[in-house]
Protein backbone atom coordinates (compact mmCIF):
# COMPACT_ATOMS: atom_id res chain seq x y z
CA UNK A 1 0.00 0.00 0.00
CA UNK A 2 1.49 3.54 -1.05
CA UNK A 3 1.85 5.64 1.88
CA UNK A 4 0.02 9.12 2.12
CA UNK A 5 4.03 10.60 1.54
CA UNK A 6 3.54 8.77 -2.15
CA UNK A 7 0.22 9.31 -3.28
CA UNK A 8 -0.27 11.38 -6.19
CA UNK A 9 -2.32 14.33 -6.14
CA UNK A 10 -6.22 14.23 -7.45
CA UNK A 11 -6.52 15.82 -10.89
CA UNK A 12 -8.20 19.01 -10.54
CA UNK A 13 -11.90 19.71 -12.54
CA UNK A 14 -12.99 22.66 -14.00
CA UNK A 15 -16.21 24.04 -11.96
CA UNK A 16 -19.34 23.75 -13.61
CA UNK A 17 -20.58 26.99 -13.03
CA UNK A 18 -17.15 28.11 -14.93
CA UNK A 19 -17.71 26.17 -17.36
CA UNK A 20 -21.39 27.70 -17.77
CA UNK A 21 -20.50 31.35 -17.58
CA UNK A 22 -17.45 30.71 -20.65
CA UNK A 23 -20.41 29.06 -22.42
CA UNK A 24 -22.95 31.95 -22.13
CA UNK A 25 -19.30 34.55 -23.32
CA UNK A 26 -18.61 32.46 -25.87
CA UNK A 27 -14.38 32.52 -24.90
CA UNK A 28 -12.44 32.55 -21.45
CA UNK A 29 -12.51 34.40 -18.45
CA UNK A 30 -9.24 36.46 -18.01
CA UNK A 31 -6.44 35.95 -15.48
CA UNK A 32 -7.52 38.88 -13.15
CA UNK A 33 -11.00 38.34 -13.50
CA UNK A 34 -10.24 34.35 -11.49
CA UNK A 35 -8.23 36.43 -8.86
CA UNK A 36 -11.67 38.61 -7.93
CA UNK A 37 -13.25 35.62 -8.45
CA UNK A 38 -11.01 33.24 -6.21
CA UNK A 39 -10.79 36.38 -3.35
CA UNK A 40 -14.24 36.74 -3.17
CA UNK A 41 -15.64 33.23 -2.88
CA UNK A 42 -13.04 32.16 -0.44
CA UNK A 43 -13.46 35.69 1.36
CA UNK A 44 -17.40 34.61 1.87
CA UNK A 45 -16.39 31.04 2.71
CA UNK A 46 -14.21 31.58 5.61
CA UNK A 47 -16.51 34.45 7.20
CA UNK A 48 -19.44 31.97 6.66
CA UNK A 49 -17.06 29.50 9.14
CA UNK A 50 -16.27 31.80 11.59
CA UNK A 51 -19.98 33.36 11.59
CA UNK A 52 -20.65 29.29 12.67
CA UNK A 53 -17.81 29.32 15.17
CA UNK A 54 -18.86 32.94 17.08
CA UNK A 55 -22.42 32.22 17.43
CA UNK A 56 -21.41 29.95 20.60
CA UNK A 57 -19.64 32.74 22.64
CA UNK A 58 -23.40 34.76 22.44
CA UNK A 59 -25.40 31.75 23.47
CA UNK A 60 -23.38 31.32 26.43
CA UNK A 61 -25.21 34.31 28.45
CA UNK A 62 -28.32 32.31 28.06
CA UNK A 63 -27.25 28.91 28.44
CA UNK A 64 -25.70 30.11 32.06
CA UNK A 65 -27.23 33.61 32.95
CA UNK A 66 -25.86 33.40 36.91
CA UNK A 67 -22.78 31.49 37.28
CA UNK A 68 -20.06 34.13 37.87
CA UNK A 69 -19.66 36.97 40.05
CA UNK A 70 -23.14 36.46 41.57
CA UNK A 71 -22.67 38.29 44.85
CA UNK A 72 -21.74 41.92 42.82
CA UNK A 73 -24.51 41.03 40.41
CA UNK A 74 -27.24 40.12 43.31
CA UNK A 75 -26.46 43.30 44.43
CA UNK A 76 -28.43 44.80 41.49
CA UNK A 77 -31.65 43.12 41.47
CA UNK A 78 -32.79 44.60 37.79
CA UNK A 79 -30.05 42.91 36.37
CA UNK A 80 -31.19 40.93 33.37
CA UNK A 81 -29.85 37.83 33.68
CA UNK A 82 -31.28 37.49 37.51
CA UNK A 83 -35.03 37.01 35.69
CA UNK A 84 -33.58 33.83 33.82
CA UNK A 85 -33.51 30.60 33.70
CA UNK A 86 -30.55 29.14 31.40
CA UNK A 87 -30.27 25.76 29.94
CA UNK A 88 -29.43 22.55 31.76
CA UNK A 89 -26.99 21.37 32.38
CA UNK A 90 -25.11 24.70 31.78
CA UNK A 91 -27.36 26.95 34.58
CA UNK A 92 -25.70 25.09 37.45
CA UNK A 93 -22.58 26.05 39.54
CA UNK A 94 -20.15 24.45 37.44
CA UNK A 95 -21.88 25.89 33.87
CA UNK A 96 -19.29 28.22 33.49
CA UNK A 97 -16.63 25.27 33.33
CA UNK A 98 -18.81 23.00 31.19
CA UNK A 99 -18.86 26.05 28.75
CA UNK A 100 -15.23 25.65 28.47
CA UNK A 101 -15.64 22.65 28.00
CA UNK A 102 -17.50 22.50 25.18
CA UNK A 103 -14.83 24.94 23.54
CA UNK A 104 -11.92 23.15 23.97
CA UNK A 105 -13.41 19.64 22.96
CA UNK A 106 -14.10 21.91 19.49
CA UNK A 107 -10.93 23.64 19.61
CA UNK A 108 -8.75 20.56 20.50
CA UNK A 109 -10.46 18.28 17.37
CA UNK A 110 -10.04 21.09 15.44
CA UNK A 111 -6.41 21.72 16.36
CA UNK A 112 -5.65 18.27 16.14
CA UNK A 113 -7.85 17.97 12.44
CA UNK A 114 -5.92 20.87 11.10
CA UNK A 115 -2.90 18.71 10.85
CA UNK A 116 -4.70 15.96 9.00
CA UNK A 117 -6.53 18.49 6.90
CA UNK A 118 -3.49 20.22 5.40
CA UNK A 119 -2.17 16.64 4.33
CA UNK A 120 -5.12 15.96 2.46
CA UNK A 121 -6.06 19.04 1.27
CA UNK A 122 -2.85 19.04 -0.56
CA UNK A 123 -3.62 15.51 -2.02
CA UNK A 124 -7.26 16.33 -3.69
CA UNK A 125 -9.48 18.99 -5.19
CA UNK A 126 -9.67 21.66 -3.04
CA UNK A 127 -13.27 22.75 -4.16
CA UNK A 128 -13.97 19.48 -3.48
CA UNK A 129 -12.79 19.23 0.03
CA UNK A 130 -13.86 22.68 1.26
CA UNK A 131 -17.58 21.71 -0.44
CA UNK A 132 -17.57 18.86 2.27
CA UNK A 133 -16.25 20.75 5.48
CA UNK A 134 -18.67 23.81 4.67
CA UNK A 135 -21.38 21.54 5.24
CA UNK A 136 -20.35 19.17 7.73
CA UNK A 137 -19.67 22.70 9.34
CA UNK A 138 -23.41 23.63 8.74
CA UNK A 139 -24.74 20.48 9.92
CA UNK A 140 -23.22 20.18 13.24
CA UNK A 141 -23.76 24.03 13.46
CA UNK A 142 -28.08 23.56 13.06
CA UNK A 143 -27.55 19.96 15.34
CA UNK A 144 -26.21 22.15 17.92
CA UNK A 145 -29.10 24.80 17.60
CA UNK A 146 -31.87 21.40 17.26
CA UNK A 147 -31.52 20.60 21.35
CA UNK A 148 -33.34 23.67 21.83
CA UNK A 149 -36.37 22.36 20.01
CA UNK A 150 -35.87 18.61 20.50
CA UNK A 151 -35.70 19.70 24.73
CA UNK A 152 -32.17 17.93 24.77
CA UNK A 153 -30.49 18.41 28.48
CA UNK A 154 -27.60 15.92 27.75
CA UNK A 155 -24.26 17.69 28.32
CA UNK A 156 -22.48 14.74 26.16
CA UNK A 157 -24.69 15.57 23.71
CA UNK A 158 -23.80 18.61 22.90
CA UNK A 159 -20.21 17.97 23.70
CA UNK A 160 -20.41 15.14 21.00
CA UNK A 161 -21.56 18.07 18.36
CA UNK A 162 -19.35 20.47 19.40
CA UNK A 163 -16.31 18.10 18.39
CA UNK A 164 -17.52 16.66 14.73
CA UNK A 165 -18.18 20.61 14.02
CA UNK A 166 -14.81 21.30 15.10
CA UNK A 167 -13.65 18.69 12.96
CA UNK A 168 -15.33 19.84 9.86
CA UNK A 169 -14.29 23.61 10.82
CA UNK A 170 -10.61 22.23 10.33
CA UNK A 171 -10.86 21.93 6.88
CA UNK A 172 -11.31 25.89 5.80
CA UNK A 173 -8.36 27.52 6.53
CA UNK A 174 -5.34 25.47 4.85
CA UNK A 175 -8.30 25.39 2.39
CA UNK A 176 -8.60 28.62 1.48
CA UNK A 177 -5.17 30.04 1.83
CA UNK A 178 -3.89 27.14 -0.34
CA UNK A 179 -6.41 28.81 -3.04
CA UNK A 180 -5.43 32.21 -2.94
CA UNK A 181 -1.53 31.54 -2.37
CA UNK A 182 -1.80 29.59 -5.99
CA UNK A 183 -3.52 32.74 -7.82
CA UNK A 184 -1.22 35.76 -5.87
CA UNK A 185 2.52 36.04 -6.17
CA UNK A 186 4.57 37.48 -3.52
CA UNK A 187 4.14 41.01 -4.01
CA UNK A 188 2.43 42.95 -1.70
CA UNK A 189 1.05 39.71 -0.31
CA UNK A 190 0.85 41.03 3.08
CA UNK A 191 -1.44 43.82 1.90
CA UNK A 192 -4.30 42.07 -0.06
CA UNK A 193 -4.11 39.17 2.96
CA UNK A 194 -4.52 41.73 5.19
CA UNK A 195 -7.70 43.12 3.50
CA UNK A 196 -8.98 39.60 2.75
CA UNK A 197 -8.11 38.34 6.05
CA UNK A 198 -11.35 40.79 7.54
CA UNK A 199 -13.70 38.15 6.68
CA UNK A 200 -12.51 36.54 10.21
CA UNK A 201 -13.44 39.52 11.78
CA UNK A 202 -16.40 40.35 9.72
CA UNK A 203 -17.71 36.66 10.30
CA UNK A 204 -17.34 37.23 13.95
CA UNK A 205 -19.23 40.56 13.86
CA UNK A 206 -22.25 39.09 11.58
CA UNK A 207 -22.43 35.93 13.53
CA UNK A 208 -22.42 38.14 16.55
CA UNK A 209 -25.22 40.47 15.81
CA UNK A 210 -27.28 37.98 13.86
CA UNK A 211 -26.56 35.47 17.41
CA UNK A 212 -27.71 38.72 19.68
CA UNK A 213 -31.06 39.24 17.35
CA UNK A 214 -32.15 35.65 17.09
CA UNK A 215 -31.59 35.18 20.88
CA UNK A 216 -34.71 36.56 21.96
CA UNK A 217 -36.81 34.24 19.66
CA UNK A 218 -34.61 31.17 21.70
CA UNK A 219 -31.10 30.49 21.49
CA UNK A 220 -31.42 27.54 18.99
CA UNK A 221 -32.24 30.19 16.08
CA UNK A 222 -29.02 31.21 16.83
CA UNK A 223 -27.15 28.47 15.65
CA UNK A 224 -29.75 27.08 13.38
CA UNK A 225 -29.57 30.06 10.96
CA UNK A 226 -25.78 30.41 10.69
CA UNK A 227 -25.30 26.27 9.85
CA UNK A 228 -27.77 26.94 7.13
CA UNK A 229 -26.05 30.01 5.93
CA UNK A 230 -22.67 27.93 5.13
CA UNK A 231 -24.56 25.00 3.94
CA UNK A 232 -25.71 28.04 0.82
CA UNK A 233 -22.39 29.81 0.41
CA UNK A 234 -20.72 25.59 0.56
CA UNK A 235 -22.99 25.37 -2.79
CA UNK A 236 -21.65 28.88 -4.62
CA UNK A 237 -18.35 27.23 -3.43
CA UNK A 238 -18.39 24.06 -5.57
CA UNK A 239 -20.16 25.62 -8.69
CA UNK A 240 -17.50 28.22 -8.95
CA UNK A 241 -14.54 28.29 -7.14
CA UNK A 242 -11.20 27.72 -9.10
CA UNK A 243 -8.61 26.17 -7.11
CA UNK A 244 -5.54 26.55 -9.41
CA UNK A 245 -5.16 28.70 -12.53
CA UNK A 246 -4.28 25.58 -14.34
CA UNK A 247 -7.72 23.77 -13.39
CA UNK A 248 -9.51 26.63 -15.80
CA UNK A 249 -6.43 27.30 -18.38
CA UNK A 250 -5.82 30.56 -16.63
CA UNK A 251 -2.65 32.55 -18.10
CA UNK A 252 -1.06 35.08 -16.95
CA UNK A 253 -1.24 38.07 -18.64
CA UNK A 254 -3.82 36.57 -21.23
CA UNK A 255 -1.38 36.09 -23.51
CA UNK A 256 -2.84 33.73 -25.66
CA UNK A 257 -5.76 33.48 -28.38
CA UNK A 258 -8.94 33.88 -27.63
CA UNK A 259 -10.76 30.47 -28.02
CA UNK A 260 -14.22 29.81 -28.57
CA UNK A 261 -16.82 27.59 -26.84
CA UNK A 262 -16.50 24.97 -29.60
CA UNK A 263 -13.14 24.69 -28.76
CA UNK A 264 -12.92 24.84 -24.79
CA UNK A 265 -16.37 22.22 -24.59
CA UNK A 266 -13.43 19.59 -26.85
CA UNK A 267 -10.94 19.85 -23.97
CA UNK A 268 -10.63 17.07 -21.36
CA UNK A 269 -12.79 17.89 -17.80
CA UNK A 270 -9.79 16.32 -16.25
CA UNK A 271 -6.18 17.59 -17.38
CA UNK A 272 -3.01 17.14 -15.88
CA UNK A 273 -0.23 19.80 -15.20
CA UNK A 274 2.44 19.43 -17.18
CA UNK A 275 4.30 19.95 -14.20
CA UNK A 276 2.96 18.16 -10.76
CA UNK A 277 5.39 18.16 -7.67
CA UNK A 278 4.92 15.72 -4.99
CA UNK A 279 3.00 17.21 -1.57
CA UNK A 280 6.01 17.81 1.12
CA UNK A 281 5.89 15.60 4.27
CA UNK A 282 4.61 16.32 7.25
CA UNK A 283 7.67 16.32 9.26
CA UNK A 284 9.99 18.20 6.50
CA UNK A 285 7.20 20.87 6.16
CA UNK A 286 8.29 21.49 10.05
CA UNK A 287 12.11 21.53 8.98
CA UNK A 288 10.89 24.80 6.86
CA UNK A 289 13.00 27.56 8.20
CA UNK A 290 10.88 29.90 10.08
CA UNK A 291 7.69 27.49 10.51
CA UNK A 292 8.63 26.06 14.07
CA UNK A 293 9.11 29.52 15.53
CA UNK A 294 5.76 31.18 13.70
CA UNK A 295 3.66 28.18 14.61
CA UNK A 296 4.95 28.32 18.56
CA UNK A 297 4.22 32.16 18.34
CA UNK A 298 0.50 31.43 17.15
CA UNK A 299 0.05 29.24 19.70
CA UNK A 300 0.23 32.09 22.35
CA UNK A 301 -0.97 34.56 19.88
CA UNK A 302 -4.34 32.27 19.26
CA UNK A 303 -4.59 32.26 23.18
CA UNK A 304 -5.52 35.07 23.54
CA UNK A 305 -7.85 36.00 20.55
CA UNK A 306 -9.96 33.01 21.10
CA UNK A 307 -10.35 33.49 24.34
CA UNK A 308 -11.58 37.03 23.29
CA UNK A 309 -13.56 35.61 20.86
CA UNK A 310 -15.41 33.26 23.13
CA UNK A 311 -15.64 35.07 26.10
CA UNK A 312 -15.79 38.30 25.78
CA UNK A 313 -19.47 38.97 25.51
CA UNK A 314 -19.87 37.01 28.42
CA UNK A 315 -17.21 39.36 30.04
CA UNK A 316 -18.98 42.09 29.20
CA UNK A 317 -22.80 41.19 30.48
CA UNK A 318 -21.05 40.34 33.46
CA UNK A 319 -19.08 43.72 34.27
CA UNK A 320 -20.84 46.87 35.36
CA UNK A 321 -19.87 49.72 32.91
CA UNK A 322 -20.57 52.92 34.16
CA UNK A 323 -22.31 51.12 36.84
CA UNK A 324 -24.81 49.16 34.46
CA UNK A 325 -24.91 45.44 33.50
CA UNK A 326 -25.78 45.15 29.84
CA UNK A 327 -28.17 42.43 28.05
CA UNK A 328 -27.19 39.70 26.26
CA UNK A 329 -28.13 41.47 22.93
CA UNK A 330 -26.21 44.70 23.89
CA UNK A 331 -23.33 42.45 25.30
CA UNK A 332 -22.82 40.59 22.43
CA UNK A 333 -23.38 43.95 19.91
CA UNK A 334 -20.88 45.60 21.67
CA UNK A 335 -18.08 42.79 21.38
CA UNK A 336 -18.24 43.36 17.75
CA UNK A 337 -15.97 46.28 17.98
CA UNK A 338 -13.00 44.17 19.02
CA UNK A 339 -13.46 42.99 15.73
CA UNK A 340 -13.71 45.79 13.86
CA UNK A 341 -10.49 46.83 15.70
CA UNK A 342 -8.97 43.50 14.23
CA UNK A 343 -9.86 44.29 10.82
CA UNK A 344 -7.87 47.70 11.03
CA UNK A 345 -5.27 45.31 13.22
CA UNK A 346 -5.26 42.60 9.85
CA UNK A 347 -4.49 45.21 7.16
CA UNK A 348 -2.40 47.33 9.19
CA UNK A 349 -0.01 44.69 9.66
CA UNK A 350 0.31 42.93 6.44
CA UNK A 351 0.62 46.68 5.17
CA UNK A 352 3.78 47.65 7.42
CA UNK A 353 5.15 43.95 6.93
CA UNK A 354 5.18 44.64 3.21
CA UNK A 355 6.73 47.71 3.51
CA UNK A 356 9.44 46.86 5.63
CA UNK A 357 9.77 43.26 4.81
CA UNK A 358 9.88 42.18 7.74
CA UNK A 359 6.72 40.01 9.00
CA UNK A 360 8.85 39.12 12.21
CA UNK A 361 9.13 42.52 13.13
CA UNK A 362 6.03 43.35 12.18
CA UNK A 363 4.46 40.53 14.43
CA UNK A 364 6.69 40.52 17.42
CA UNK A 365 5.66 44.12 18.08
CA UNK A 366 2.00 44.06 17.78
CA UNK A 367 2.34 41.15 20.39
CA UNK A 368 4.31 43.56 22.73
CA UNK A 369 1.50 46.12 22.46
CA UNK A 370 -1.05 44.31 22.81
CA UNK A 371 0.17 44.28 26.61
CA UNK A 372 -0.73 47.46 27.61
CA UNK A 373 -3.86 47.41 25.82
CA UNK A 374 -5.20 44.23 27.51
CA UNK A 375 -3.99 45.80 30.94
CA UNK A 376 -5.91 49.14 29.88
CA UNK A 377 -9.08 47.48 28.70
CA UNK A 378 -9.71 45.30 32.26
CA UNK A 379 -8.29 48.21 34.31
CA UNK A 380 -9.78 51.12 32.38
CA UNK A 381 -12.75 49.75 30.43
CA UNK A 382 -15.49 49.89 33.11
CA UNK A 383 -15.45 53.42 33.51
CA UNK A 384 -17.77 54.65 31.05
CA UNK A 385 -19.33 53.40 27.58
CA UNK A 386 -16.60 55.70 25.52
CA UNK A 387 -13.47 54.28 27.38
CA UNK A 388 -14.71 50.87 27.42
CA UNK A 389 -15.23 51.19 22.99
CA UNK A 390 -12.30 52.71 22.46
CA UNK A 391 -9.64 50.51 24.44
CA UNK A 392 -11.71 47.74 22.90
CA UNK A 393 -11.20 48.66 19.66
CA UNK A 394 -7.13 49.01 20.14
CA UNK A 395 -6.76 46.15 21.80
CA UNK A 396 -8.84 43.81 18.71
CA UNK A 397 -5.96 46.11 17.04
CA UNK A 398 -2.80 44.40 18.55
CA UNK A 399 -4.60 41.04 19.08
CA UNK A 400 -6.01 40.18 16.10
CA UNK A 401 -3.15 41.93 13.66
CA UNK A 402 -0.46 39.67 14.04
CA UNK A 403 -2.70 36.68 14.19
CA UNK A 404 -4.08 37.64 11.25
CA UNK A 405 -0.22 38.40 9.52
CA UNK A 406 0.71 34.88 10.69
CA UNK A 407 -1.91 32.90 9.87
CA UNK A 408 -2.43 34.55 6.07
CA UNK A 409 0.94 35.99 4.83
CA UNK A 410 3.49 34.79 7.09
CA UNK A 411 2.12 30.81 5.97
CA UNK A 412 1.56 31.52 2.18
CA UNK A 413 5.69 32.90 2.15
CA UNK A 414 6.17 30.01 4.38
CA UNK A 415 3.99 27.50 2.33
CA UNK A 416 6.44 28.62 -1.03
CA UNK A 417 9.85 29.01 0.56
CA UNK A 418 12.77 28.92 -1.62
CA UNK A 419 14.52 25.41 0.07
CA UNK A 420 10.93 23.72 -1.30
CA UNK A 421 12.44 24.71 -5.10
CA UNK A 422 9.54 25.52 -7.33
CA UNK A 423 7.03 23.07 -5.21
CA UNK A 424 3.81 25.19 -3.94
CA UNK A 425 2.56 22.08 -2.92
CA UNK A 426 3.07 22.52 1.02
CA UNK A 427 0.57 25.34 0.92
CA UNK A 428 -1.90 23.86 2.50
CA UNK A 429 0.37 21.53 4.82
CA UNK A 430 2.64 24.28 6.30
CA UNK A 431 -0.79 26.60 6.30
CA UNK A 432 -2.22 23.81 8.90
CA UNK A 433 0.60 23.42 10.91
CA UNK A 434 1.18 27.03 11.37
CA UNK A 435 -3.02 27.06 12.49
CA UNK A 436 -3.16 23.80 13.81
CA UNK A 437 -0.70 24.92 16.41
CA UNK A 438 -2.27 27.98 17.07
CA UNK A 439 -5.06 26.20 17.49
CA UNK A 440 -3.91 24.13 20.42
CA UNK A 441 -3.48 27.36 22.03
CA UNK A 442 -6.88 28.74 20.76
CA UNK A 443 -8.38 25.31 22.95
CA UNK A 444 -6.68 26.35 26.13
CA UNK A 445 -7.35 29.42 26.67
CA UNK A 446 -10.90 29.59 26.48
CA UNK A 447 -10.88 26.23 28.88
CA UNK A 448 -8.43 28.00 31.41
CA UNK A 449 -10.78 31.28 31.35
CA UNK A 450 -13.84 29.07 32.38
CA UNK A 451 -12.05 28.04 35.53
CA UNK A 452 -10.33 31.29 36.20
CA UNK A 453 -13.25 33.48 35.59
CA UNK A 454 -15.13 31.79 38.47
CA UNK A 455 -12.96 33.57 40.55
CA UNK A 456 -11.43 36.31 39.31
CA UNK A 457 -11.37 37.58 35.90
CA UNK A 458 -8.04 40.10 36.53
CA UNK A 459 -6.59 36.55 36.40
CA UNK A 460 -7.74 35.77 33.08
CA UNK A 461 -6.04 39.30 31.73
CA UNK A 462 -3.26 38.03 33.59
CA UNK A 463 -2.82 34.54 31.74
CA UNK A 464 -3.43 36.64 28.44
CA UNK A 465 -0.65 39.57 28.92
CA UNK A 466 1.71 36.92 29.96
CA UNK A 467 0.90 34.66 26.57
CA UNK A 468 1.42 37.95 24.73
CA UNK A 469 4.86 38.39 25.72
CA UNK A 470 5.90 34.52 25.39
CA UNK A 471 4.38 35.05 21.59
CA UNK A 472 6.73 38.30 21.07
CA UNK A 473 10.01 36.67 22.90
CA UNK A 474 9.28 33.27 20.52
CA UNK A 475 9.93 35.47 17.57
CA UNK A 476 13.20 36.78 19.35
CA UNK A 477 15.75 34.97 16.53
CA UNK A 478 14.02 35.80 13.55
CA UNK A 479 13.52 39.53 14.63
CA UNK A 480 17.79 39.85 15.23
CA UNK A 481 17.99 37.91 11.71
CA UNK A 482 15.38 40.48 10.07
CA UNK A 483 17.34 43.43 11.56
CA UNK A 484 20.92 42.11 10.78
CA UNK A 485 19.66 41.98 7.19
CA UNK A 486 18.21 45.52 7.00
CA UNK A 487 21.75 46.56 8.73
CA UNK A 488 23.23 44.73 5.97
CA UNK A 489 20.81 45.87 3.28
CA UNK A 490 21.34 49.55 4.33
CA UNK A 491 25.36 48.97 4.18
CA UNK A 492 25.61 47.70 0.92
CA UNK A 493 23.15 50.49 -0.39
CA UNK A 494 25.53 52.94 1.19
CA UNK A 495 29.04 51.26 -0.13
CA UNK A 496 26.89 51.35 -3.43
CA UNK A 497 25.94 55.06 -3.33
CA UNK A 498 29.04 55.76 -2.64
CA UNK A 499 31.35 53.85 -5.24
CA UNK A 500 28.71 55.54 -7.68
CA UNK A 501 29.93 59.04 -6.63
CA UNK A 502 33.29 58.52 -6.38
CA UNK A 503 33.36 57.45 -10.44
CA UNK A 504 31.15 60.12 -10.98
CA UNK A 505 34.13 62.43 -10.17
Amino acid sequence: MASMEDEAPEAEVKPLGIRYIEYKRGSPISYKTYQAIVLSITFFAYLSYHTTRKTTSIIKSALDPQSSNLYSRRANPDHPSLKKKGWIPFNGPDGTALLGELDVSFLFVYAVGMYFSGQIGDRMDLRVFLTIGMVGTGIFTALFGIGYWANIHIFYYYLIVQMFAGLFQSTGWPSVIAVVGNWFGKKKRGLIMGVWNSHTSFGNIIGSVAASILLKYGWGWSMFVPGLLIILVALVVFLLLPVTPESVDAVLDDVHPKKTWEEMSREPLMKQKSVRHEPVGFLKAWKIPGVAPFALCLFFAKLVAYTFLYWLPFYISHTAINGRYLTDEESGNLSTLFDVGGVVGGILAGHISDRLDARAITAASFMYCSIPALYLYRSYGHISMTINIILMIITGIFVNGPYALITTAVSADLGTHSSLKGNARALATVTAIIDGTGSIGAAIGPLLTGYISAKSWSGVFTMLMVAALIAGLLLTRLVVAEVVEKIRGSGSEEVSRTTHDVREV
